[in-house]
């Protein structure tokens, strides 16, 4: 029988310093070495959530997640398997300054290095292979990125039960529940504008993320299952909208319209349309597909799309 694997998570931190990329590493006080900021998964956690909490507590700057930059996999001295994910997350300098780190039991001291120092330094070569993939995103010039996330809304009592409009239908309990396990990982992605359909589920969906942000929902009919279903949706006019804004959104709408979505999103920045658009928008209740596309040419086309599931 296998050991069931421990999860973790954590990013490259970064930020731009006289036109040049630095890097942030940590220097750890038990084990002596030098390595990413990252950690275990807190008990009903999304990776997405774990990754800034531990970049947090590790080095005092709250981040936004960007692009993935892969997964470390390496063996326990319990034979276990640790497998980690890593998000590049620019460190600005305002929150550079409202660090608090002071050197811990658990942290000696954090550095910002080149990459090129990075790489020679790290301890593990786990770590330098993350870094190495970091890097690519300078080369393709597409490191300064900001999401557009696509959300299903989350489990809603079934038509069968529901003797109302479409529209008014509920969210089911186990809905309500989904609504709340995806404020953190959608706040991870430094999600602050909120556009959704006008539909109950979908309101409901997205209300407490409206709570947590202290921001109001957009609510737009061009994304409804109702006005899909008469044809008369409009997914276009919304992406283009949120392109051209170039600041991270999510769009709460339903099955049906997702696909329209992300079809969208591909077309407004010349993406080459393919398979993995199906899959993106093939979303379970709740789950939800970041979008990353670059700040500085949005028209360069998608840079990557990561799909998350809630565990609820």
């Amino acid at each position: 029988m296998t050991e069931t694997a421990v999860y973790a998570a954590g990013g490259v931190v970064w930020r731009i310093v006289d036109d040049k990329v630095c890097v942030l590493v940590i220097h750890r006080t038990k084990y002596r070495d030098i390595t990413l900021p990252k950690g275990k998964v807190d008990p009903g956690e999304m990776l997405a959530e774990t990754a800034v909490r531990e970049i947090r507590e590790e080095t005092g700057i709250r981040v936004s997640l960007g692009v993935p930059v892969g997964v470390s996999r390496y063996r326990l001295p319990s034979k276990r398997t640790k497998i980690v994910h890593y998000w590049a997350a620019e460190a600005t300098d305002a929150a550079i300054r409202s660090s608090a780190f002071v050197p811990n039991k658990e942290i000696a001291a954090i550095e910002w290095l080149s990459p090129k120092k990075a790489l020679m330094r790290l301890s593990y070569p786990v770590d330098v292979e993350i870094v190495e993939n970091f890097l690519r995103l300078i080369d393709e010039g597409v490191l300064r990125t900001f999401p557009i996330v696509a959300l299903r809304h989350a489990k809603a009592v079934s038509r069968e039960e529901w003797k109302g409009k479409d529209a008014a239908r509920p969210l089911a309990p186990r809905g309500k529940k989904q609504a709340n396990s995806i404020v953190g990982p959608l706040l991870a992605f430094g999600v602050r504008r909120i556009v959704s359909s006008p539909a109950t589920r979908c309101m409901k969906t997205v209300a407490p993320l409206s709570s947590a942000l202290g921001r109001t929902i957009d609510t737009t009919k061009l994304i409804s299952q109702d006005a899909w279903e008469e044809g008369k949706s409009d997914a276009r006019t919304v992406i283009g909208d949120r392109v051209r804004s170039r600041r991270p959104a999510v769009l709460c709408s339903h099955g049906p319209v997702l696909p329209d979505i992300l079809s969208e999103l591909a077309l407004a920045t010349g993406t080459l349309r393919g398979s993995y658009l199906g899959s993106a928008s093939a979303l379970e209740p709740a789950a939800f597909s970041v979008v990353h596309l670059s700040v500085d040419n949005p028209g360069s086309g998608i840079v990557t799309i990561e799909t998350h599931t809630p565990k609820v």
